[in-house]
């Protein structure tokens, strides 16, 4: 069974900065396309960026120029840099993840608990 754990949530003023962290754990032959999503209370789960497995990325339009993706595939873990934070983007932060268990399967989906980013003076 995969697991992805993340890390780097927290309370932070407005204008800061945080690092989000996700590290998958399981049986992992190879990993496809790693995200984050965010959740505010009363409103859907929206994607806020992805990262291919060519490297190429995808983010938010309220998130352009402010955050960016990246992942080390060495580790199985992916990082979301947030900077200039704003008190909209408060909300519970969830990574996800294409995998497949073996070379040859199809991807299966897997989600994070998440962790809550707060931006509040």
């Amino acid at each position: 069974q995969v697991q992805l754990v993340e890390s780097g949530g927290g309370l932070v003023q407005p204008g800061g900065s945080l690092r989000l962290s996700c590290a998958a754990y399981g049986s992992i032959a190879t990993i496809n396309t790693m995200g984050w999503y965010r959740q505010a209370p009363g409103k859907e789960r929206d994607l806020v960026a992805r990262i291919n497995g060519d490297g190429s990325t995808s983010f938010a339009d309220s998130v352009k120029g402010r955050f960016t993706i990246s992942r080390d595939n060495a580790k199985k873990t992916v990082y979301l840099q947030m900077n200039s934070l704003k008190p909209e983007d408060a909300a519970i932060y969830y990574c996800n993840m294409l995998y497949s268990p073996n070379p040859y399967d199809r991807y299966l989906e897997v989600w994070g608990r998440g962790t809550l980013v707060t931006v509040s003076v």
